[in-house]
């Protein structure tokens, strides 16, 4: 693809009428200029910005939120990372970078999208954006609690404070501009079906129509409680197809670890609903450009099909026996057993590598870039 440069465009001005007031505008535009000049793998309409990205959802997105709050489910240690720069973990559960970081970066947004509860993200970093979101989280409010992690309802609470933080340091004015022409991306479902589903079978008293019934409800108040606080551009990624990563052909494949075909099942009755409910929002949230992005098919054709792609192996992870080793069990004391990462599809036995997460976006990208403009 060819490298094309991103138009230069001013953002609104903020009337001033203090040095004060004119000193953060200038310590804005200076934190912000990578913003405007960056050179983009993605060509934007003339006149058109985004000027962040605000990512909500579970592990595909997480870059370290969950490495500041009691739970187990965390991978901020070795060996994840390897592929990140200077081999550290960060808390993203992959190799390297994840699909928010992916998209930061061919938006030509910054390098990395940082998660919000990292300490050490300053004022201006906030003002390109932040991830939210909290690995094994789900549309469902019983998922967070089961994996003790940050619940959609708890991400939008920070959202509320990382919108009165911007306020601060940016004055109002600029923050609905940030807020209306930013990326939202929203990641979750997954969790649901694999995890509280089928795996903990703590919702026995739904049948799967009725389960992703409740999925779909909640991502439908979760995407309007975003519109109520600003957003207007959305992507919201389906669910995937959760029945052929690593670990649930172990425990729902049969002695040959096929996919689970109940649990893409499951997710294909869910993403059909979604993506009805988002459809509907262009006549019921105006100004919004809200989107359903089908990643269930890229990345079952990427399993499905991996030597066209370059890969050799889609049916186990790099990290031990690449069965079952995900978070904590993916650990310094487990061996990499992949002799090379980009060989491989799964990083872990739930989560891709960077080399997947990158063709799947760039993919994406590419047929969904002018829906949401």
């Amino acid at each position: 693809m060819q490298f094309l440069q991103w138009k230069v465009v001013s953002p609104p001005s903020l009337s001033s009428s203090s040095s004060s007031s004119t000193l953060i505008v200038l310590v804005f535009l200076m934190a912000n200029i990578h913003v405007w000049t960056a050179t983009a793998l993605v060509k934007l309409p003339p006149n058109v910005t985004v000027p962040a990205i605000l990512v909500f959802g579970d592990s595909i997105v997480d870059a370290g939120n969950n490495n500041n709050i009691k739970t187990l489910i965390k991978c901020n240690f070795p060996p994840y990372g390897i592929d990140f720069k200077g081999g550290i973990p960060t808390g993203r559960f992959c190799d390297g970078k994840v699909p928010s970081d992916i998209l930061a970066e061919e938006l030509g947004i910054k390098d990395i999208l940082p998660a919000y509860l990292d300490p050490t993200v300053t004022l201006p970093e906030l003002v390109t954006g932040v991830t939210f979101a909290s690995g094994a989280t789900g549309y469902d409010p019983l998922t967070p609690i089961l994996a003790s992690v940050i619940s959609l309802d708890d991400q939008l609470k920070l959202f509320k404070e990382y919108i009165e933080k911007l306020k601060g340091f940016v004055g109002e004015e600029k923050t609905n501009f940030i807020l209306a022409n930013s990326l939202c991306l929203v990641v979750a479902g997954s969790d649901d079906i694999a995890n509280t589903y089928f795996g903990l079978r703590a919702r026995k008293q739904y049948d799967i129509p009725a389960y992703t019934d409740l999925m779909a409800n909640s991502a439908s108040g979760f995407i309007q409680d975003l519109y109520n606080l600003g957003a207007r551009r959305m992507l919201v990624f389906s669910a995937a197809p959760i029945g052929c990563v690593p670990s649930q052909r172990t425990l729902a494949g049969g002695i040959q670890r096929d996919c689970a075909e109940d649990h893409n099942q499951a997710a294909t009755l869910f993403n059909s609903k979604l993506s009805k409910i988002l459809d509907s929002f262009a006549t019921t949230l105006p100004n919004s450009k809200i989107v359903y992005v089908d990643v269930y098919n890229p990345l079952l054709n990427l399993i499905q099909n991996p030597n066209k792609y370059g890969f050799l192996v889609a049916n186990k992870g790099c990290c031990g026996t690449g069965a079952l080793e995900v978070s904590i069990l993916c650990n310094k004391l487990t061996p990499v057993t992949c002799a090379n990462v980009s060989d491989h599809v799964f990083w872990d036995s739930y989560h891709p590598t960077e080399r997947a997460y990158r063709l799947i976006t760039t993919q994406l990208l590419s047929k969904y870039v002018g829906k949401f403009l």
